[in-house]
């Protein structure tokens, strides 16, 4: 994932001056309306974070697919009631973050969300390859700041799923907030989401 830039007075060595323009952060609805009026590519995939246009890793490897969609059998497989499965859609969290997480398990089904994006999630998965830095710290930031309860990263280099939980207030993160609980699995684990008591296979996540 590559951030696209924005300087600010503090980012810019030998700069001192109040005066030095700041960034101009986007809303989620002049994101959306950018959209609308084709200033993007139609091949871009964006995504919006503290109203900064963030451009996703494009085109998708095949390992990074295949991780998207092991997952996403898995959790299908687990028969959840009462929510349903967003891949690669946004989450309205906030006046500055629609974030499009590869997976998020949402209340309700898709025909709730025909008006606005869902503004919380039950749990959100990122498949993560070279932005496994960002994903840990922004993103869980993000999505703990939003009172996201559980978040999975798919970690395939390493061949590991990290699964955060319990998100809490902390100084100095991106967004104010982590998650208090953060453990590691390796290919010989097997897990279990906060959404069922029906074990998941770490192996079966991970692309050969």
């Amino acid at each position: 994932m590559r951030v696209m830039s924005t300087a600010t007075r503090e980012s810019v060595p030998g700069v001192v001056s109040n005066d030095y323009p700041q960034a101009r952060r986007l809303t989620r609805e002049e994101f959306e309306r950018a959209g609308e009026l084709g200033l993007f590519g139609p091949e871009e995939r964006l995504e919006l974070i503290d109203g900064i246009v963030v451009r996703k890793m494009t085109p998708q490897n095949p390992p990074h697919a295949s991780g998207i969609a092991f997952v996403e059998r898995a959790l299908r497989a687990l028969e959840l009631a009462g929510v349903h499965l967003r891949i690669q859609l946004p989450l309205a969290l906030g006046t500055h973050a629609e974030p499009e997480p590869d997976i998020a398990v949402v209340d309700g089904d898709a025909a709730d969300y025909t008006r606005d994006h869902p503004a919380s999630a039950r749990l959100v998965v990122e498949v993560s390859d070279t932005t496994r830095q960002f994903d840990r710290t922004n993103k869980a930031s993000l999505y703990a700041s939003a009172g996201i309860p559980e978040y999975w990263i798919l970690d395939l280099p390493d061949r590991a799923l990290e699964i955060m939980r319990d998100p809490a207030p902390r100084t100095g993160e991106p967004f104010g907030a982590h998650y208090r609980s953060v453990t590691r699995h390796t290919g010989t684990d097997s897990v279990r989401s906060l959404l069922s008591n029906r074990d998941i296979a770490v192996a079966a996540l991970l692309p050969r």
